[in-house]
């Protein structure tokens, strides 16, 4: 049989999702053709703000790869923009000329960035917020440019704001409405908002009009003037005030278009019933989606249309919201503004930043709004949509899904995953529930979170329900599913995995990158910033005083051997023993401030002086005459030892935390890892050193000390694992020294401890280093012999490869 000819325009979330769909219920129907206007495959534009804010990368956001075209038989035709349609021949023709006929048509060509109508909107360096390139354009304008305004309070410019605040720049958000998200937050939870982001480093200049953008001689904007007649310095302009339905092809093709391209309940355009559309460009019942949730929905309507079983119907969606700013919880959903005729439930702890709003009407929940706790968003969203009725639970609904009792559920760990019902939805976004996910890893043999996200789509867009996927995943699984091994490939560049490169530079004993990438079959000749600094740290870590270290494959800091500030200044943090220092020390510290005019001096977390504001043709002469051993603080390396002052000094000390963080920085102070590392030391359970957060913590207690390991103290605190009581100082630094040394073989390149423990197992662990006393004096020695003779790149120059050019070259 003939297949018919489905040609889909648009290459994003909505479109590509229809097209999985189909091929799910009949995947020989057609014969399928897709144009995007983007050179990239199908990819999650959702997780473009993690992208920005340099939590992931684009390779991690792709959703569907090229090879899933091929595999499905779909032609591609990537960068080719459709420019007309031919609805009597059936025939779509794209900007170089590319046709294909069709039977079908599947509109998919999503939104379009408003951009304000002001003077100098077409200045370089003003931009949109919306795909890959815009995201790239400020990755760019981040590393030359130092000051950026964001036009827009709303979700995608809060988004876009932080994210270019973490890439060093001084950020200022622009915003005409006295509340930031005014359409998803009340008064209340937008203030808790703005005072959280102002507390990160962004400025707000709320109720503030814009007049105009002014440009310098060089064609780029240099600041942004607004009706009051103030300015502001900018170097970048992101607009993120709204989008607007692209409906310019459908136009052009005399569909009916009111506030998008008007469909209806099965997706078909009203004006031609073989033409479908889905997505942002959609209007359905006079509402254009911009939330994926609600887009997902329709890709299943217009699926199971175009597969021909004309059952399904979409009525509208309900839709929540949640902000992609790591560190910040925010939800919303429904009528949550109240007003006549309707009952609010608030609970406000403002110095906590903790708000949850509740409205009800005629006994049902038909809005919330919650800041700072949102655990119990899913929970509520499901009672929104399905109308439930809470006479039974009103005293109790305040206090969240355990509070009411329904179902004996709590928040806990794999209580709750084990708890829930399989129709209980866990995936908002993409409508997964508990049953279809657990059904996927019995029948598929899955153990990852990639993999469950490959095969169900529950995680795979916002994010926010990937800690209960990953219950599910340990509960179904039976055991640490995060202990199984995973293939994914170090970057772009190879199809090899961390592990599988660790392993074949020990077995071939390679000892420089060119070595690798010529014997793994490289597919990037050099290499690119992601798998070099990599592949360096695994050629040092393996063949110490062999492998040699290459500078230019490490990052800008450990090149510079100081920290990089947003202003291009640098950092100097000189090592002190333990957080111990002297009189000495400390005069040869204020005597380089006043010489070098050093503006900030601070005492950092870790117990150590950090010189802030240092330039960088200043950076040799400070080391100099300050003469203190390198910090490592700006590298993957052991940063600080931090001790109580310990038996010598307090009444509470039972051993001398003090001399063993001396003793355990001295031993390990050149010590390179996969990641920072980070000692503690206290002198007695009171922990003021706080031991039970770092990568090894040490305790002292009557019998001599306890250790523990893979602790972790940044964005997601982990709490370190007891590990071992041990009775000397020679076995506290044997102990450490060997899991130092695991850690530092068998850890993948950025993986911090508590991710290493995690993934291979904490019984593997001490298996290693607790069972096998031979072992673990060999992994101890191992170490020792790296570290012997490793140089201190602040004054061995020439012995740590320091280019001292790069001084030079600055100050010239």
């Amino acid at each position: 049989m003939k297949k018919s000819k489905l040609v889909m325009i648009g290459n994003g979330m909505a479109g590509v999702r229809t097209i999985e769909e189909l091929l799910k219920v009949a995947p020989d129907l057609y014969d399928i053709t897709v144009f995007g206007a983007e050179p990239h495959p199908n990819y999650n534009r959702i997780l473009l703000s993690p992208v920005l804010a340099g939590e992931q990368t684009l390779d991690e956001i792709v959703l569907n790869s090229f090879e899933w075209y091929t595999e499905n038989n779909i032609t591609l035709h990537a960068g080719k923009k459709v420019v007309e349609v031919d609805r009597v021949k059936r025939v779509v023709k794209a900007s170089d000329g590319t046709e294909a006929e069709y039977d079908r048509l599947l509109i998919c060509t999503g939104s379009n960035p408003f951009i304000l109508p002001i003077p100098g909107k077409d200045l370089d360096g003003v931009i949109a917020y919306r795909d890959i390139a815009d995201t790239n354009a400020m990755i760019d304008a981040a590393t030359k440019y130092k000051h950026a305004v964001v036009i827009g309070g709303g979700l995608l410019g809060l988004e876009a704001a932080n994210g270019l605040m973490l890439r060093g720049m001084t950020v200022s958000v622009v915003h005409v409405m006295p509340t930031l998200m005014e359409r998803q937050l009340d008064t209340v939870a937008g203030g808790l908002l703005r005072k959280s982001l102002e507390e990160r480093g962004l400025q707000f200049l709320m109720g503030a009009q814009t007049q105009e953008l002014v440009g310098g001689e060089d064609g780029r904007v240099k600041s942004i003037k607004f009706k009051d007649g103030t300015e502001v310095p900018a170097d970048l302009v992101v607009m993120a005030v709204g989008i607007r339905p692209n409906t310019e092809l459908a136009s052009s093709m005399r569909l009916h278009v009111d506030r998008g391209i008007v469909v209806t309940d099965t997706m078909q355009t009203v004006t031609d019933a073989r033409i479908y559309s889905v997505g942002e460009c959609a209007a359905h019942r006079g509402i254009a989606y911009g939330l994926v949730a609600p887009l997902f929905e329709q890709a299943k309507v217009a699926a199971n249309h175009l597969a021909m079983y004309g059952i399904g119907r979409y009525t509208g969606s309900l839709t929540s919201t949640k902000l992609k700013v790591t560190g910040i919880d925010l939800f919303s959903a429904g009528d949550f503004t109240g007003g006549e005729g309707t009952e609010e439930i608030v609970m406000s702890d403002p110095f906590g930043g903790v708000y949850k709003k509740l409205v009800i009407k005629n006994d049902k929940l038909v809005g919330a709004c919650m800041y700072g706790d949102t655990v119990d968003g899913s929970w509520y969203f499901k009672m929104l949509r399905d109308g439930r009725s809470i006479a039974d639970i009103r005293d109790k609904l305040m206090f969240g899904e355990s509070g009411s009792n329904i179902g004996d559920v709590g928040h806990q760990g794999q209580n709750k995953a084990a708890a829930m019902a399989d129709s209980d939805e866990v995936c908002g976004c993409n409508g997964v529930n508990k049953g279809t996910i657990c059904k996927a890893i019995k029948e598929k043999g899955l153990f990852t979170l990639d993999e469950v996200k490959k095969h169900t789509k529950a995680s795979a867009s916002c994010g926010s329900c990937t800690g209960l996927v990953e219950q599910i995943i340990m509960f179904t699984a039976g055991g640490d599913y995060s202990a199984t091994p995973k293939k994914k490939a170090m970057c772009s560049c190879t199809e090899h995995s961390h592990q599988e490169v660790r392993d074949a530079i020990f077995k071939e004993k390679f000892l420089t990158i060119a070595q690798v990438q010529q014997g793994m079959g490289w597919k990037t000749p050099n290499g690119c910033s992601s798998c070099r600094p990599a592949l360096n740290y695994y050629l040092i870590s393996s063949w110490p005083k062999e492998a040699k270290d290459d500078p230019q494959s490490r990052f800008i800091n450990e090149r510079s051997h100081a920290n990089i500030q947003k202003d291009g200044t640098y950092s100097v943090i000189p090592r002190m023993w333990g957080g111990e220092t002297t009189a000495n020390e400390l005069r040869k510290i204020a005597d380089a401030v006043d010489k070098y005019k050093i503006p900030t001096v601070k005492v950092t977390g870790g117990q150590r002086i950090d010189l802030l504001g240092v330039k960088k043709e200043d950076l040799v002469s400070v080391w100099k005459d300050i003469g203190m051993p390198s910090g490592h603080a700006y590298a993957k390396a052991l940063r600080t030892v931090k001790t109580c002052v310990g038996s010598e000094w307090c009444r509470m000390g039972t051993q001398d935390s003090t001399q063993m963080g001396k003793d355990l920085e001295r031993a390990h102070w050149r010590m390179y890892a996969p990641h920072k590392v980070k000692y503690a030391v206290s002198g007695c359970p009171r922990n003021c050193a706080e031991a039970g957060i770092k990568d090894v913590g040490i305790i002292g207690v009557d019998s001599g000390w306890e250790m523990y390991i893979a602790g972790n103290g940044g964005i997601k605190t982990e709490v370190a694992h007891f590990f071992v009581k041990l009775k000397t100082t020679e076995e506290v630094l044997e102990y450490t020294g060997a899991f130092m040394q695991l850690y530092r073989k068998e850890g993948w390149y950025l993986e911090r401890t508590v991710h290493f423990v995690s993934r291979v197992g904490l019984d593997y662990v001490k298996k290693r280093i607790l069972e096998d006393a031979e072992g673990r004096k060999a992994l101890n020695e191992e170490l020792l012999f790296a570290l012997d003779g490793e140089p201190d790149p602040w004054f061995d120059f020439q012995d740590a490869q320091v280019d001292t050019r790069q001084f030079e070259a600055v100050k010239a």
